[in-house]
This record gives structure tokens, C-alpha cells and sequence, in this order.
């Protein structure tokens, strides 16, 4: 069941380099400086980002272990809380981070299967659209195991008021 996002959690999640952070902690644990090298950002930033998303619950820390100098690393996993909330006003930190996973594709011949789609729909049927890509895309979401490639899926549905 979703919830509306908290103040705090709407904030964490209003950045599309978290979203992008979430997302690559979703499988596995990485560590401050693995997610660094993945973004191509300074580490002390994407620290920030990560005590961020930790303090909001949308990660946590896994048992600390040692690097390969002996410093102290400290793996973070993603807890898909993001995927349990409503609202939040992330919507333009969405499609930030959605252009920089379609920018990573770039060049790859169809790497994306993109589409745009026109409707006129009563009050009653776009409701039930919405209610029939949710249901699709939680049963999805919460699907047990890690097998597989990794997908994506970017998904806007709005009023088209250029058409009125």
C-alpha cells in the first residue's frame, strides 16, 4: 500500500542524483566510493547524497568490511521504499535522472523502446488506466530474486493540455 512521502522524504527523494543512487543500490550493496566512480562524481559529494537517503530510510548500511588499503567501507543497499510512496514532487528529478540512464544507452541501436501515445478518456477510464499500470508495475516490482538483466521503466501519464 503507498503513502504519501514526509516533508523529509519528498526533499531526498527531489534530487536525481538520489534517484539515480537508489537505483543503483537496488541489487547490490555498494559502497560511498563504488557509487562515486558509477555517477562519475566526487565521492564527498555523493556522501552527502548517501547520509541523506540513510537518514530518510531509502538506504541502509550493510555490515561494515575492509577495503583493500584496510580502510573502513561501509556498503549501502537500497530499501525500495521509494517504490511505497506517493507524491512527493520528484517529478523533475525523475526525468533528470531518466535522461542520464538514457544518456548511458546512447548510441545503442534499440536500447530503449520508447512511445507516445494520444488518448481522449472519460474521468472513469483514466482512473482505470492508472489503477491497471499500477497494479502491473507493483506486481513487478515486488517479484522476489535477482536473476535476470537489470530494466528500467520510465512511465509519464498526464493531461495533455496542448490538445485542448
Amino acid at each position: 500500500m503507498r503513502r504519501p512521502a514526509t516533508d523529509a522524504e519528498a526533499r531526498a527523494l527531489a534530487s536525481g542524483v538520489r534517484l539515480r543512487i537508489i537505483r543503483l543500490c537496488l541489487d547490490r550493496a555498494l559502497t560511498n566510493k563504488e557509487i562515486a566512480e558509477r555517477l562519475d562524481a566526487n565521492p564527498a559529494t555523493v556522501l552527502h547524497h548517501v547520509r541523506t537517503l540513510v537518514a530518510t530510510g531509502f538506504l541502509v548500511p550493510q555490515e561494515e568490511r575492509r577495503g583493500p588499503r584496510g580502510s573502513r567501507e561501509v556498503p549501502y543497499l537500497s530499501t525500495r521504499k521509494s517504490w511505497q510512496l506517493d507524491g512527493g514532487g520528484a517529478d523533475q528529478a525523475m526525468l533528470e535522472a531518466f535522461h542520464h540512464e538514457l544518456a548511458l544507452l546512447e548510441g545503442e541501436t534499440g536500447a530503449a523502446n520508447l512511445a507516445r501515445l494520444g488518448l481522449r478518456l472519460t474521468p472513469e477510464e483514466w482512473q482505470e488506466l492508472q489503477d491497471r499500470f499500477q497494479l502491473l508495475l507493483d506486481e513487478y516490482a515486488n517479484r522476489e530474486g535477482t536473476e535476470g538483466r537489470p530494466y528500467s521503466i520510465f512511465l509519464a501519464m498526464y493531461e495533455d493540455r496542448s490538445r485542448d
